[in-house]
């Protein structure tokens, strides 16, 4: 803000600077130099004195030409004036100097233009710099972690969708929050539970097998004793069985805001993002001809799931092409996108949408395992479904939308 403060002086002392240089050219004028008024006077002198009429009218800088009366004031006239003797007779001839006033306009119109120039820059100081240096400071509140105050649109809306954007955030991240905060109460509990539960069958079979060391146990008695101690290994069992379970179910949520719209919504967005950026790594991205129809689902995830795969497409493609069809199926627009440079074994294909499942041809390019299995919970939650396929070395990743009737 100081530093803007700095400018509008800065840009108010340049203004001032060229109206001072303004006026000192203006009026560093010479007073002899040539000037209308004087040319015409010195015209109607020489008319006057060959005999010919005058009319003041036909003169731009003339108001009145005046012979000499005795019997009138001659000289009493509140306009400039000068008397001259042409042909015996006198003649006061009245005229304008526009000069002065044409300086006076001159600087009225700086100075109108300096204010203008002025409140401009003292509106975008305190209705555009102010209010986002206030939001400059919202990154970093919610990076600490204060999510509970939403932020307030100014009432100019200059930042609307800049505002709504960082207020969605905090919404998102502070639902997160209080769902990490739910799955470790859920996980704390059912921790707790099980190792309960482990407690007793695990005493009994440490009893049993003491009770085996020390010989108390013999013939069928310690048939029935070995069953037992089968019988609370298959509890034990079917406690971590349950866990496994539990660690393998759906640990992430997707929101999805379902919606009718457009396909070329979404693949205009897709285009407009990747053409300069993949044409700069040299690749080439084609999105092959369409006719545009209603899609039902959310166009915001639908763009994601696009950008997971393309960006897959770039990280373990060879860089040659990539490239986007359509096709129908029954009541479905099918989106496929292919690239080039496949690596990925054919046997490994059906794990691609696991999660945290990486493939043999991942080397040691940065990744977690998770793009392709949130793409599959995405496509599932708007109504769709996601496959891939291998053929000649190119991975084709179809996306399936139901068509809106």
């Amino acid at each position: 803000m100081k530093a803007f403060d700095r400018f509008i002086t800065a840009v108010s002392l340049i203004m001032l600077a060229v109206i001072f240089g303004i006026n000192y050219i203006m009026f560093s004028k010479k007073s002899d130099d040539i000037k209308l008024y004087k040319i015409e006077i010195n015209r109607i002198e020489q008319e006057i004195t060959n005999g010919n009429k005058i009319n003041a009218d036909e003169y731009s800088t003339i108001l009145g030409i005046y012979e000499y009366d005795a019997d009138r004031n001659f000289y009493n006239t509140k306009n400039e004036y000068v008397i001259r003797e042409i042909n015996d007779t006198l003649y006061r001839i009245e005229y304008n100097d526009n000069s002065f006033k044409s300086k006076f306009i001159v600087n009225i119109l700086l100075l109108i233009l300096l204010l203008i120039i002025f409140l401009t820059l003292l509106y975008i100081r305190n209705n555009i710099i102010k209010p986002f240096m206030k939001l400059s400071h919202y990154p970093y509140q919610l990076a600490k972690g204060t999510l509970s105050v939403p932020l307030k649109e100014n009432k100019h809306h200059y930042f609307g969708k800049f505002i709504w954007g960082l207020d969605m955030l905090r919404e998102t991240l502070e639902k997160s929050e209080l769902r990490e905060m739910e799955q470790a109460k859920k996980e704390k509990t059912f921790l707790m539970s099980l190792s309960h539960d482990i407690k007793t069958p695990l005493s009994a079979i440490k009893l049993y097998s003491k009770a085996i060391s020390k010989g108390l146990y013999t013939g069928n008695k310690q048939i029935e004793v070995a069953e037992n101690i089968n019988s609370k290994a298959d509890e034990i069992e079917g406690f971590i069985n349950e866990m496994i379970k539990n660690l393998n179910s759906d640990f992430m949520k997707f929101e999805i805001n379902p919606a009718d719209f457009y396909l070329s919504q979404v693949v205009d967005k897709i285009t407009s993002y990747y053409t300069d950026k993949l044409t700069a790594l040299g690749t080439d991205f084609n999105i092959g001809k369409y006719t545009d129809c209603l899609v039902s689902g959310d166009p915001d995830r639908l763009e994601e799931v696009l950008q997971n795969i393309i960006e897959n497409a770039v990280k373990y493609g060879d860089g040659h092409y990539i490239f986007l069809s359509f096709s129908d199926e029954e009541d479905c627009r099918l989106i496929t996108v292919s690239n080039s440079g496949c690596k990925l074994p054919y046997a490994e294909l059906p794990h691609i949408f696991d999660s945290f499942w990486r493939g043999s041809n991942a080397g040691n390019k940065q990744g977690c395992g998770l793009g392709l299995y949130i793409c599959r919970q995405l496509m599932n939650a708007m109504g769709g479904n996601i496959f891939a396929e291998i053929s000649d070395d190119c991975m084709n990743i179809t996306l399936v939308c139901q068509k809106t009737q």
